[in-house]
């Protein structure tokens, strides 16, 4: 049974998005690795940009300053 973890910062993905994610991964899973579709899990978190940090930034910062 896979499973899948996508972490996207929190930024107004859309329902229909996060549908097509889900789908198109599962979808990889059974084509690469002939994965059952009814097994496959697949979980999208979505992290505020004050919590995800790169390069000793939180994202809200770096994108104030255009990085």
């Amino acid at each position: 049974m896979p499973y899948v973890n996508i972490k996207i910062t929190r930024e107004g993905a859309t329902a229909e998005q996060k549908a097509q994610l889900i789908q198109g991964v599962t979808q990889l899973l059974v084509d690469v690795l002939n994965k059952n579709p009814a097994t496959t899990v697949v979980v999208i978190d979505e992290v505020d940009t004050d919590n995800w940090g790169v390069g000793g930034e939180s994202i809200t910062v770096r994108r104030k300053l255009g990085k």
